[in-house]
């Protein structure tokens, strides 16, 4: 197979195009911390590291659960397990990402770089939390939340309380939805010996344990404007408005009896929320005449 096809297939694999979900929030770190658009290279090499950070931590993923994903009827059909990549090109894909990933760290200033190793620990380590935790949903949510913070980081140079709070939310949103799709592996997981809590505690304690973590996740967006110094007006809480309807539809999709609509709310909604954020942080600052690029 020609290389670029091969290219192609990976990303195919890796689903590049649900970097939707961690770069919104990327870049609503990277509006805050400025206070609107930085300069166009550091937006840029935010990009660059977004890209690069989370097509290692799928790319990883892939790799570490290959065998796994031969045994599970639903992955069967993927790349790896089913023989149309090799193990050695997504491994020389995986870490050409770790290197884009780095050399943005490197471009964007001193701490992104130092904190950078710690970053690749999280994104590569989460690939393995399920054969040691049900808590991997958090896991998965601690990677995620890297885009904010590293965003806030690369524009700031330092932290501080509002990008943490952020972060929080996407911790709690993100294992939220991520309870939600490991509903459809539950009896697998079991048979396999991974840990999940669909596995751990059935369907119905899942959804109610996904519910109470989305309720954290509005709370928690809800009070980023207190702990935001410039402050953050009406626009602002139509997003969090609409964050709350787009979860709650969601939780209307996935019923105990009923997963056939478990794609939409992962995808369809989970997309939008992020997006309808960034939107309406970016149109906030806008309004208050300071989302200029810089």
């Amino acid at each position: 197979m020609p290389r670029f096809e091969r290219l192609r297939v990976v990303l195919e694999m890796i689903k590049f195009e649900h970097t939707l979900f961690a770069l919104p929030f990327a870049l609503a770190g990277m509006l805050l911390a400025g206070g609107g658009w930085p300069a166009a290279p550091t937006v840029g090499w935010i990009l660059v590291a977004m890209v690069g950070a989370r097509s290692a931590a799928m790319g990883f993923n892939r790799l570490a659960d290959r065998a796994l994903d031969a045994a599970n009827p639903r992955t069967a059909t993927r790349a790896l397990p089913a023989g149309r990549v090799s193990p050695g090109f997504v491994a020389a894909f995986v870490a050409g990402s770790l290197a884009l990933l780095v050399l943005a760290a490197w471009r964007l200033n001193p701490l992104c770089l130092a904190l950078s190793p710690l970053a690749i620990a999280i994104l590569l380590g989460y690939s393995y939390a399920k054969r040691f935790t049900w808590g991997s949903h958090l896991l998965l949510g601690v990677a995620l939340a890297g885009a904010p913070l590293g965003a806030w980081i690369a524009v700031a140079g330092d932290l501080a309380v509002a990008p943490v709070v952020l972060a929080a939310a996407v911790v709690t949103w993100v294992a939220g939805f991520d309870i939600l799709y490991a509903l459809q592996d539950r009896e697998f997981d079991r048979r396999a010996g991974l840990f999940s809590i669909p596995a751990r505690f059935g369907v119905t304690a899942s959804l109610w344990i996904s519910g109470l973590l989305h309720v954290a996740t509005l709370a928690l967006l809800a009070a980023l404007p207190f702990l935001y110094a410039p402050g953050l007006g009406a626009a602002y809480w139509v997003g969090v408005a609409g964050c709350a309807a787009l979860l709650a539809v969601q939780h209307a999709l996935v019923r105990p009896g009923d997963l056939s609509r478990l794609d939409a709310a992962f995808f369809t909604a989970n997309g939008l929320l992020s997006i309808w954020l960034l939107a309406a942080i970016a149109a906030d600052l806008w309004l208050a005449g300071r989302g200029a690029p810089g």
